[in-house]
């Protein structure tokens, strides 16, 4: 083999592990955010969805969202983002639209 053949090589071998690398680092992120997963928590779906989390079944790997309303059970790995320590009750209140606020200049 030449030394170009060896070169190519070498660095086919290090995108490998470079990329392995970031899929287990993914991976592990994944599993720590879904371990961490509480009733209260505000998620959003792979597609898309935001929701509150209802309850959580570890032995089946589901979860039921609240969706204003609406109960939807979903598989744990298809959340895409947990916003962790949100509860229900720590929701802000909104101002009115009409009421402009006192620093707001005509």
């Amino acid at each position: 083999m030449n030394a170009n053949m060896i070169v190519v090589v070498v660095m086919l071998l290090a995108v490998v592990y470079i990329m392995s690398r970031q899929s287990k680092k993914q991976r592990e992120r994944q599993a720590e955010m879904q371990k961490n997963l509480a009733k209260g928590a505000k998620v959003t779906t792979i597609g898309g969805l935001h929701a509150v989390v209802d309850s959580v079944n570890e032995a089946e790997k589901t979860v039921d969202l609240d969706a204003e309303g609406v109960i939807l059970t979903f598989d744990i790995n298809a959340l895409r983002k947990i916003e962790s320590g949100a509860t229900p009750a720590a929701t802000t209140e909104e101002k009115p639209a009409d009421k402009p606020e006192e620093n707001d200049k005509p």
